[in-house]
């Protein structure tokens, strides 16, 4: 028996062609939006070393994110699920991507740096919270989907500090 699907569809438009369009490499820029219903547009382009623009975000800026965001959102749901309250979390992910030598290239890793706040008092260790990173990344949807180690590296657990 199989499981559910969920559909995804998305829209790129390319807004780079100038004057000249793709007359040559260096003719038009790498420029697009990325347009997903009822959603604001998502200023695209390439990576900045094959001429995208810096103030844009490039496609591979945003795989690392979407990975960093699955399992974020994984960690949250198990630790409700437990009962860790969790009160901040921050992640500060990396991707290293290969280019060969005729262009091509791939993802060889991508590593998450996640980083938690909870309640001050909260009876919470480190390897508590680790096993919860380990179940969200069995269950991270996108974790599942690449063929390179997405690899977890959590900082360990900072108490809040009480506010008054």
């Amino acid at each position: 028996m199989s499981g559910a699907t969920h559909d995804y569809a998305v829209e790129v438009t390319w807004t780079g062609a100038g004057d000249t369009g793709t007359s040559s490499y260096t003719a038009y820029s790498r420029d697009h939006d990325v347009l997903l219903a009822h959603k604001p547009p998502l200023p695209g382009t390439a990576d900045p070393a094959f001429r995208g623009d810096p103030g844009r975000y490039s496609p591979e800026e945003l795989f690392v994110a979407s990975l960093s965001q699955c399992h974020m959102l994984w960690f949250l749901h198990l630790a409700a699920a437990s009962g860790l309250v969790v009160r901040e979390y921050t992640d500060s992910a990396t991707g290293t991507m290969r280019v060969e030598s005729r262009g091509e290239g791939q993802f060889t890793d991508v590593t998450l740096h996640p980083k938690i706040v909870v309640d001050e008092g909260e009876m919470a260790t480190d390897e508590q919270a680790e096993v919860l990173h380990f179940r969200a990344h069995d269950m991270c949807f996108l974790a599942r989907s690449v063929n390179f180690p997405v690899l977890v590296e959590p900082a360990p657990i900072v108490a809040a500090v009480e506010r008054a």
